[in-house]
């Protein structure tokens, strides 16, 4: 395949045909992320686009592709009829294609109708991942997501009512031991009163050259230990309504966490309760030796 830079994609998506339909991120302003610093947001041109998935067709076979990728950064922000083309095109090419996937921030869900995001999930786009980090307002504006969690709850709400199927993240650990109980009660609610199909959850750990690992240079962030990662999840957990789907399926967590919430809360919380009695050496290290570690 034919990719531009460092390419990025959730874990989930590990099995999944990655095509570039846009490159870096429009916003690239959040001050824990050090993805796309080196170059600017653009379009790549729809022929580009169905040139790769012609590519892909040679490379695997009309049925050796179940699922795509939209890289890169906030691909939903591409018009409409942009989006719906991709997704027939892929569609066309792929006749096994089970689903199409983009990275789409709450502040860029909210730019089309629910009839477009309607008309884009016949196309095939039919799940979205969105970074919400946190539902804490003071932590929000601080790494500069460029959204509220208001307007996160509004961004959700709408395209779920779509029938877009929703994976958010949640960044363990990212307002430090300063903000953890508002950062773990916000995001309860912020995701209580829109609830994701998914909440995947991951641990802080600074990018070196990013606002917030000056912050923790400064002392002005405190790292989050095992069992303050954990208090902090076990908060969270304790006030996620849902229905959704909880997973911790990343190797920056202390803790590999899934269960369905609400029905499998007890067990997850017994879960936590039981690690926090193992000794410090049962986890993975310290966050600060981590820093600079690919992840």
């Amino acid at each position: 395949m034919r990719y531009q830079g460092t390419v990025y994609r959730p874990p989930s998506e590990a099995g999944s045909l990655i095509i570039q339909a846009t490159l870096a991120c429009p916003h690239n302003r959040c001050g824990f992320c050090s993805m796309y610093k080196d170059r600017s947001f653009r379009v790549r041109p729809h022929q580009e686009v169905v040139e790769d998935l012609d590519l892909a067709l040679e490379a695997f076979g009309p049925h050796g592709v179940r699922t795509i990728f939209l890289a890169d950064g906030n691909s939903a922000v591409l018009s409409t009829s942009k989006l719906v083309e991709i997704g027939d095109a892929a569609s066309q090419r792929f006749p096994s294609l089970e689903r199409i996937t983009l990275y789409g921030s709450a502040q860029y869900l909210v730019k089309k109708s629910q009839e477009e995001w309607r008309r884009i999930a016949q196309a095939g786009i039919t799940r979205i991942h969105s970074g919400l980090e946190s539902g804490d307002a003071v932590t929000l504006a601080e790494i500069e997501k460029g959204v509220s969690p208001e307007e996160a709850i509004e961004a959700y709400r709408h395209v779920k009512g779509a029938g877009i199927e929703l994976s958010t993240y949640l960044m363990v650990g990212v307002a430090g031991v300063e903000r953890w109980r508002e950062h773990a009660l916000g995001s309860a609610r912020v995701l209580s009163e829109a609830p994701p199909d998914f909440v995947r959850l991951r641990t802080f750990v600074p990018s070196v050259g990013t606002p917030w690992h000056e912050r923790w240079l400064e002392g002005r962030l405190t790292l989050l230990s095992p069992y303050e990662a954990l208090r902090e999840t076990r908060l969270l957990i304790e006030n996620l309504k849902g229905p959704t789907q909880l997973l911790s399926d990343h190797v920056s967590n202390f803790l590999d966490l899934q269960g369905r919430l609400p029905d499998q809360r007890d067990a997850l919380l017994a879960e936590i309760d039981d690690a926090l009695d193992w000794p410090r050496t049962a986890f993975r290290p310290p966050s600060s030796r981590l820093v600079g570690a690919r992840l």
